[in-house]
């Protein structure tokens, strides 16, 4: 059974920095693409970045291009959110996706295993 651990998420002013990390365990980490998604009450979970299983490709959603950094490390079995500038419009719950694939496919029903999530808040 696979399990995926998020951490790292806490209360921040916007401008600052955090950093997002995921451990797999029960699956095979290098061999699937990963990805962020977040969620925040009453909408839809939004996929914010993901990631191939060399890491060689990743994707962004256009609102955190430029500002959040995705990255694994295959050695570790962990998945990292890099988030800088961050802005009220971050806050979130952050959740960590393993896909079924190893190429990065935009569709959150390719994510077949998921994380327990963890809250990222920005105050102004």
């Amino acid at each position: 059974q696979a399990q995926l651990e998020e951490s790292g998420g806490r209360l921040v002013q916007a401008g600052d920095s955090l950093r997002l990390s995921c451990v797999v365990s029960g699956r095979p980490f290098s061999i699937y693409a990963m990805a962020w998604f977040r969620q925040v009450p009453g909408k839809e979970r939004e996929l914010v970045a993901s990631i191939s299983s060399g890491g060689g490709d990743t994707r962004y959603v256009d609102s955190v291009r430029g500002r959040f950094t995705v990255s694994r490390d295959n050695a570790q079995n962990t998945l990292y959110l890099q988030m800088d500038s961050l802005i009220p419009e971050d806050t979130a719950v952050y959740y960590c996706a393993a896909s079924r694939y190893s190429n990065i496919v935009q569709d959150i029903e390719a994510y077949n295993h998921w994380g327990q999530g963890t809250q990222v808040t920005v105050s102004s």
